[in-house]
């Protein structure tokens, strides 16, 4: 609600994002926004602490795992959808059928998509640091592909997933996921697609695998699959502090998919569970 506030005091009023303080000239003139004081941040505080004394906690996005990533991977590379096809100017229907609908997405954007998620999944980066990547921040290595970030660790995997972005897109410079135009078109300006952008995509591209896309968020890559907490903050870069519980509901959510049924936690004829020693993973079959 402070958001709106904030936009519509901002942008729809012409207030700008100015703190809202007495103007220099005096006379009890108030100026800036109304939305960004002192007592609003106050309030919102406190309002904040009131909530959690309460019994509400701060939930976060379902993380996203290499099942679903393998079901958007295949999806994405049917030739129905991976072909690139010839631009076709004309309108938007709405109310139209169902396959009008579910077109929402030409062989660019997915392999738009494909890309990002790669590089978000591995690295651990949330949609926004995703798309400030730029082409100078990639190195080519033989058969590997080395992303140098300011703000991220590196890594060399992803090549398939950014050479089949790369090769289509002829993106030289600039912005790596540049903004999608209707009918499938690559933005010729050096400007990163937006956020939002990329969510109304991401969950469009959830709902084709029939995941409800609700409980994913732009921290949905970032959450770290089946790692331990402490491997997670280490790769991730994050305090390994663990005296308070900030990280741990980050990590952990009720979002999340339930590991095993509550009913068979103390069953004593439940089939043992071996863990791998390489990669972490158990499961019943083991």
């Amino acid at each position: 609600m402070r958001a709106s506030m904030t936009y519509a005091f901002g942008r729809l009023s012409g207030l700008g994002n100015l703190t809202w303080h007495e103007s220099d000239i005096g006379g009890g003139l108030m100026v800036g926004n109304p939305s960004i004081s002192i007592k609003v941040s106050s309030y919102m505080c406190s309002l904040r602490r009131r909530k959690v004394q309460a019994g509400e906690v701060a939930n976060s996005a379902r993380a996203i795992t290499s099942e679903i990533l393998l079901k958007l991977y295949h999806y994405n590379h049917l030739p129905e959808n991976w072909t690139i096809r010839a631009y076709q100017p004309g309108e938007r229907v709405r109310g139209g059928s169902g396959n009008d609908l579910s077109r929402w997405g030409g062989g660019r954007v997915r392999r738009l998509l494909s890309a990002a998620y790669t590089v978000a999944f591995i690295c651990m980066l949330r949609f926004d640091e995703v798309l400030k990547i730029q082409v100078h921040d990639l190195r080519v290595h033989d058969t590997q592909i080395v992303l140098h970030l300011p703000f991220r660790k590196t890594h060399q995997n992803g090549v398939r997933a950014l050479a089949a972005w790369l090769k289509e897109s002829k993106v030289t410079s600039g912005y790596l996921f540049r903004k999608i135009a209707s009918g499938d078109r690559i933005s010729e300006a050096n400007s990163p697609m937006s956020s939002e952008q990329f969510l109304e995509l991401f969950r469009n591209n959830l709902l084709d695998v029939d995941i409800d896309p609700t409980p994913y968020g732009t921290h949905s890559f970032r959450r770290g699959g089946r790692w331990s907490l402490r491997r997670i903050c280490e790769w991730g870069g994050w305090s390994v502090e663990f005296t308070n519980m900030t990280i741990v509901k980050y990590l952990i959510s009720s979002n999340d998919d339930p590991t095993e049924p509550r009913e068979q936690f103390l069953n004593p004829n439940r089939r043992p569970m071996v863990k791998c020693s390489q990669c972490g993973r158990c499961c019943s079959c083991g």
